[in-house]
């Protein structure tokens, strides 16, 4: 932030003032290119370490398992937590892009660093009183280390079910043997050579040679994650759209009176602000209400909150994709086809119902989705989990660019633009969104089969067992009468 902010404060850091027309512009230089550039690339690395980090982080704090309210405590912290999210964001793009507007960017970057420089600040006079979890090994160094051995010993046969001690696991770990699901895995752990393989303490002589139970389940667990965690990709398409919205705006009416108009770039408020209602209203009033109903002390189950917030993304780019119909035809009737900028008689509010039902899809699917990778992954992955949703979002980002490329090469013809054109009445962005909606409905449906795939999961009360465990349980019906009342 210091370096953004100097880039706009000290006159060497930028190229000299322009005004259009005018064609004798100088481009900026390759070492204030660079500054700039350094200046986004650290705040990248900066939010990659704070964003998933301080979730977990907070988590952390609360996470009491032996509270029996402790699954309610976290789903209202991770409710509240994205929706003070929402509220900095809404700060954002409205008091901060104001202050950039009217006092300048020196000013206007000025003010979010001082902000930064204090937070930052409050966050290590905090440091005393954090419960601080104990640290791991590098779980991606276990990773490693879990595929290079299960590769090894690919040819190595599977020990006998009912022989105990062929499976290599830490010194009092519950986990003695791993389930039978992605087993080829398993024969990461399998100890070939007690003598030469475990040292006198019981840890790995060699931990390329021989992993522990505890580090194939932990690879296992994030491998299911990742076919749900890939269907949250294209909501993030759709949350992110947020060029085209300004595009849109900067043609129709934006004034509430005589006087007021809503800047272009503050409609994406409107989200925001819904998400921040409803995050409250579901927690407060919504929860309890539901909990009566399942049973269940959140409402409704993960999975269930994250498909909710698919069909509602789904709603959202169809609505986009009928008001921005209208708004074309009303510009080609005004006489408005060939003039791209030009403001239509049609009031902006009409973009305020997308914009509501994306916060509402995002409320949903978002926090589901955070919610459910912190209860899947085992506790030392907590932080991972967290990560998952923002690279879907960063992954989402992508593949946007990616559609918005395809659908302009398709589209664009020598007597026609495309349907992204930069003139929204000669192109088609209805048209546009129509795709993004057949997208998001073909996603829906491959989240429920990915759903369906993963089975029944650790937060929905219900008791996940491996083979080995479901063997047991029937050989023990068989030697009585039940098996044949069940039956």
């Amino acid at each position: 932030m210091i370096l953004l902010w100097l880039s706009a404060m000290l006159p060497g850091t930028k190229p000299p003032a322009c005004h259009y027309p005018s064609k004798d512009c100088k481009s900026a230089t390759h070492s204030q290119i660079a500054l700039l550039f350094s200046a986004f690339a650290l705040m990248s690395i900066g939010a990659g370490g704070i964003r998933p980090c301080s979730l977990a982080f907070g988590a952390d704090q609360l996470d009491r398992p032996q509270n029996p309210n402790n699954a309610r405590v976290l789903q209202s912290f991770f409710n509240w937590y994205y929706a003070s999210v929402g509220v900095s964001i809404m700060l954002s793009v409205t008091v901060i892009v104001y202050i950039q507007d009217n006092k300048g960017w020196t000013v206007g970057f000025g003010v979010p660093t001082i902000l930064m420089f204090f937070s930052s600040l409050l966050f290590f006079l905090g440091s005393p009183f954090y419960v601080k979890a104990k640290a791991h090994k590098s779980l991606f160094t276990g990773f490693a280390q879990v595929i290079t051995v299960a590769v090894k010993n690919r040819r190595l046969d599977f020990p006998p079910m009912e022989v105990d001690g062929w499976y290599h696991h830490s010194k009092g770990s519950d986990l003695v043997a791993p389930t039978n699901k992605l087993r080829f895995l398993n024969k990461a752990c399998i100890i070939r050579n007690p003598e030469k393989d475990i040292k006198a303490d019981g840890s790995a002589e060699n931990p390329w040679n021989l992993c522990t139970v505890e580090q194939v389940e932990d690879l296992k667990s994030l491998m299911k994650l990742i076919p749900i965690w890939s269907s949250g990709i294209m909501i993030a398409v759709t949350i992110n759209q947020h060029s085209f919205p300004v595009l849109l705006a900067k043609t129709m009416d934006r004034h509430i009176g005589p006087k007021f108009q809503i800047p272009a770039g503050s409609y994406s408020v409107f989200a925001i602000l819904t998400l921040t209602i409803w995050v409250a209203i579901y927690d407060r009033i919504v929860v309890p209400l539901l909990a009566r109903v399942t049973g269940i002390p959140r409402g409704i189950g993960h999975k269930q909150r994250m498909g909710i917030g698919l069909l509602i993304s789904c709603a959202a780019t169809a609505v986009a994709a009928m008001v921005e119909s209208a708004r074309r035809r009303t510009a080609i009737r005004q006489g408005f086809a060939d003039q791209g900028l030009a403001v239509v008689n049609m009031s902006a509010m009409w973009l305020v119902p997308q914009h509501c039902l994306t916060g509402l899809a995002e409320a949903f699917n978002a926090i589901g989705q955070i919610e459910f990778y912190y209860s899947e992954l085992p506790k030392t992955m907590s932080s991972i989990g967290i990560a998952l949703f923002s690279l879907g979002m960063g992954v989402g980002n992508l593949c946007g660019s990616l559609i918005i490329g395809i659908v302009n090469d398709v589209t664009k013809g020598g007597s026609h633009d495309s349907w992204v054109s930069n003139n929204p009445n000669k192109g088609h962005f209805d048209y546009y969104y129509w795709v993004l909606t057949i997208l998001s409905f073909i996603n829906f449906f491959y989240f429920i089969f990915c759903g369906w795939i993963y089975g029944p999961y650790k937060a929905d009360g219900t008791k996940v067992l491996d083979d080995k465990e479901d063997e047991i349980i029937v050989e023990e019906l068989s030697k009585s009468r039940e098996l044949a009342v069940i039956i």
